[in-house]
């Protein structure tokens, strides 16, 4: 059993572990939206990672409600339902029209139309324990895609020789909270939350190796426009405290793509000269001529 009942101390344990482990790491994106918040601006940020996040968590919290006996899971993605629904309220307030559009669009195919589809599928078309067999390899195929992301960091890494958008702390809160929800699929017996969570530990590792290989090696600079080298004074600061925890930068940008029970981030930089909240002027020269009459 895999829920409250400590007649598996095991699986409460790990379910436990991975539940506050797993609500820090939620809290990763607050400095971004502090951002937002106060230039009124989405920037050039996303709205798909949040809306991924909270279809991530809604597809897991009807996997243990059908599964049944799985509380664990099911407090944390409803914490995760209400953060990133707090997300993007706040990324539809300050969009722009046609992002804000997208976002609905976004919202309507997959949260609504894909998700409603799994559902009347996992109720009328399947029944008994297949149920519960069918939803968990939808829930195995959907965390594998979403990989994608670290993959993607991991390939940016190997590519510049910097370790600039792969911060170490995130990586092992990422790998310690593989770990918990591997060890509660594991002593619940459910193949479904411990295999996905395998893959996720061996990318957790597999970050954590290329920042020691490559956080002192010199770097392969990113071109970017004139305008960035001009960093205001939030985006020099060396770091920020979430939740008084984990430590990051504040010149990255990090979006849940799905948490639990099988952690995945995506990670960017914010380039200087998007970020509305700068103060530092940029130099610009100018030139008169005059005109002899």
């Amino acid at each position: 059993m895999g829920g409250l009942s400590l007649a598996n101390p095991g699986a409460f344990t790990f379910g436990l572990l991975g539940n506050i482990i797993s609500f820090m790491v939620y809290l990763a994106p607050i400095p971004t939206f502090r951002r937002v918040y106060r230039a009124r601006s989405t920037l050039d940020f996303q709205s798909v990672p949040y809306v991924v996040a909270l279809f991530s968590a809604m597809l897991w919290i009807f996997y243990a409600l059908i599964k049944t006996n799985s509380f664990l899971l099911i407090t944390i993605n409803s914490v995760g339902c209400v953060i990133e629904s707090v997300y993007i309220i706040m990324f539809l307030i300050f969009a722009r029209p046609k992002a804000r559009m997208r976002t609905f669009a976004y919202m309507f195919l997959l949260n609504g139309v894909v998700f409603a589809g799994i559902v009347l599928f996992t109720l009328f078309l399947s029944h008994g324990i297949n149920r519960a067999t069918i939803l968990g390899w939808i829930c195995v195929t959907f965390s594998v895609s979403v990989f994608a992301a670290p993959l993607s960091i991991i390939r940016l890494v190997i590519r510049t020789r910097s370790v600039e958008f792969m911060p170490l702390p995130l990586s092992c809160f990422l790998t310690a909270s593989a770990v918990c929800w591997g060890l509660y699929g594991a002593f619940s017996h459910d193949l479904y939350i411990a295999m996905p969570n395998v893959l996720g530990f061996l990318f957790g590792v597999g970050q954590i190796v290329l920042y020691l290989y490559y956080r002192r090696s010199p770097t392969t600079p990113i071109p970017v426009t004139p305008a960035a080298t001009t960093p205001s004074p939030e985006t020099v600061k060396d770091a920020k405290d979430i939740s008084g925890m984990i430590q990051l930068p504040e010149n990255l940008h990090v979006a849940i793509v799905s948490m639990s029970p099988v952690p995945v981030v995506e990670v960017r930089r914010i380039e200087p000269e998007l970020d509305l909240e700068a103060r530092a002027p940029v130099p610009v020269s100018v030139m008169t001529v005059e005109v002899a009459a």
